[in-house]
């Protein structure tokens, strides 16, 4: 077989490594010619593959396996797909190349807090005495972790991923929730979340978040009775922030509670952890650790491990980070927040806030955003490329929140939005960074943008200013 991988990026040479492991003749594409490029591939180059700047489809080439940034539209794409070529993707390509016997997958999509959701899960995995290991989205591709001697493996998947998956199923699969998000890739809100949905379609668990419509609507299909499988089909469990029903992992009181993955889900009921476990703390982070111990559950894992795992969860960079607190004000780094859900949930999770946010908005809304998150809002401090669609909607949904403008790209951005933010913020108030947007307009990437916001907060502890 002559196969073409398409991109040089980090699922695009771990599947070429493979392949050329496996004897297959490969001839890589790619698109960009820079520096990292130029040096993956002569690092491929050297292993024996054929690499191509450009962005012409290989004569004879039999499948194409693509890099999941890769849009449909792409030409090469469209070219293989009108000559008859299979066009897949690394987590696809990893699905029908992994051996016998390899790991069962617990797998999870979503539009925010998926890498919160497994590193969590595979915190409980671990916990529960498991070989485990966060693959996929998360940064390791899979294709590399199917060849290891693991028990089991915790994968996130984006929907550019799943658009490219056709055959994958693992054992148990959740959506954590729907929310407008790549619209300019996929093209609509109805084809995303039919996209998303795709994880569900080969599980043999069924997790879906009973709280988010889009969730339950992908998931309502599956639907079987909470004590197990009917007529053959996947069973399901739903999670929740209120209180569990039958088949479902929720919340009673202070306590995450399972009545979907107990002997008698109609009577009885298992206390999984405590509130005071969940870090940091907000209420999309529990909804988080549901969805992490439901799948956990799912792949049989006890009550004691679930609670441990998430005591043993370290949170990643950037997501609703405590920053200082300067002058009675907390500044809060939530830089991950890269589209209007997940700045929603952010904000949400504090009573009198400053807000900092913009950048690239990629087709998304931040109408409803700003309508539900009015009341909580002190004033606004905007950056970024988009920044003028968030002052629109402020003007429509919040016009007395004092809105502050900063423009620019260089260096100093970041400490004239600090400084702006201080100057509007009072006592008991948080400055919270959650762009709704994404970064690149601006920074390398959330983890340059929030820690550029960090280091201003910090000048500003030390400047004296109030």
């Amino acid at each position: 077989m002559t196969i073409c991988v398409t991109g040089l990026g980090v699922s695009g040479a771990a599947a070429a490594r493979s392949l050329l492991q496996a004897g297959e003749r490969v001839v890589v594409v790619e698109t960009r010619d820079g520096e990292r490029q130029r040096a993956a591939a002569a690092e491929l180059a050297a292993l024996g593959a054929e690499v191509r700047f450009g962005g012409e489809l290989p004569a004879g080439t039999t499948l194409v396996v693509t890099s999941p940034g890769w849009r449909p539209d792409q030409p090469l794409l469209v070219e293989a797909a009108a000559r008859g070529v299979e066009v897949i993707g690394e987590v696809e390509l990893a699905w029908r190349r992994r051996p016998a016997g390899a790991a069962p997958w617990l797998a999870l999509t979503g539009t925010n807090g998926k890498t919160t959701a497994v590193r969590m899960l595979t915190a409980m995995l671990r916990a529960a005495g498991h070989a485990a290991a966060a693959v996929g989205n998360v940064g390791t591709p899979i294709i590399e972790a199917v060849a290891q001697p693991y028990d089991v493996l915790a994968v996130e998947l984006s929907s550019f991923q799943l658009h490219w998956s056709s055959t994958v199923a693992p054992s148990a699969a959740a959506v954590l929730n729907v929310a407008d998000d790549h619209l300019d890739w996929h093209g609509s809100m109805e084809e995303y979340a039919r996209v998303k949905g795709r994880i569900y379609q080969r599980a043999g668990v069924v997790v879906h978040n009973a709280d988010d419509a889009w969730s339950t609507r992908l998931a309502a299909p599956y639907a079987a009775a909470a004590d197990g499988p009917v007529g053959g089909g996947p069973r399901t469990a739903g999670f929740t922030l209120g209180v569990p029903g039958r088949g479902q992992i929720g919340v009673v009181e202070d306590l995450l509670v399972d009545r979907a993955f107990v002997e008698d889900p109609l009577h009885a009921a298992e206390e999984l952890a405590t509130l005071a476990d969940v870090r940091p703390f907000a209420p999309h982070n529990v909804a988080n650790a549901l969805a992490a111990a439901a799948l956990a559950r799912a792949h049989g894992v006890p009550a004691a491990a679930v609670r441990q795992g998430l005591l043993d969860y370290v949170p990643d960079p950037h997501r609703i980070a405590h920053v200082a607190r300067v002058g009675e004000v907390d500044y809060v780094d939530d830089s991950k927040a890269t589209n209007p859900h997940a700045a929603a949930a952010s904000l949400a999770s504090y009573p009198s806030i400053v807000w900092v946010a913009g950048g690239l908005l990629k087709g998304a809304d931040v109408g409803e955003l700003v309508r539900r998150a009015a009341g909580r809002l002190r004033g606004a401090v905007l950056l970024g490329a988009d920044r003028a669609r968030i002052r629109e909607a402020l003007a429509r949904h919040a016009a007395n929140v004092p809105v502050v403008e900063v423009e620019g790209q260089d260096t100093g951005v970041m400490d004239r939005v600090v400084t702006e933010a201080a100057r509007l913020a009072s006592p008991g108030d948080t400055v919270l960074l959650a762009p709704a947007g994404a970064s690149l307009d601006m920074f390398a990437d959330y983890g340059a943008r929030g820690e550029a916001f960090a280091r201003a907060v910090h000048r500003l502890a030390t400047s004296g200013v109030r």
